[in-house]
């Protein structure tokens, strides 16, 4: 199930990452990266504010650059592989679907679709290796370990408008 597309205002936000090249399919690449993630948090005495996001800093189909983090009350200073920063506050366009990750390829398609339908432009700019953003994420509200049924995952696919 999908929710209707919609415009929303969001409120800047600190985060920490794990930052990574990825070529789809990367599934099995996730449970090590959320680990890594996690492992940091734990070390570093940090809490998550909210849900696990995947951000897609650049996207040239099948090759993505992604961050794997989490929002944190704080900014911090990150090292190593991982990576610290402050998602942009402004107006996004946002979508949330309820079922199986194997169909967010498509529920990124009707975000993106949509959007182009009702005339909003992506604060985005193409360049030679791929479509850059200035924040585009998947949020995941809870996962298969909290929801044993697919049809009750919910994930919101935002990206961020120009102003």
């Amino acid at each position: 199930m999908l929710t209707l597309p919609e415009v929303v205002e969001r409120p800047a936000t600190p985060y920490l990452a794990l930052k990574k090249q990825v070529t789809l399919p990367f599934d099995a690449e996730i449970p090590a990266i959320l680990d890594r993630l996690f492992s940091y948090l734990h070390t570093n005495g940090l809490q998550p504010a909210g849900p696990v996001f995947f951000k897609h800093n650049v996207v040239d189909m099948p090759r993505l650059e992604m961050e794997f983090g989490v929002p944190l009350e704080h900014p911090v200073d990150a090292d190593g592989d991982f990576t610290s920063g402050v998602l942009p506050a402004g107006r996004y366009a946002e979508i949330t679907y309820f079922g199986p990750y194997d169909d967010l390829i498509a529920v990124n398609g009707v975000l993106i679709g949509w959007a182009r339908h009702a005339g909003l432009a992506f604060d985005s700019r193409q360049q030679a290796d791929g479509e850059w953003f200035a924040h585009r994420s998947e949020i995941y509200h809870n996962s298969p370990d909290e929801e044993l049924d697919s049809r009750n995952l919910r994930t919101t696919v935002t990206i961020k408008l120009k102003d």
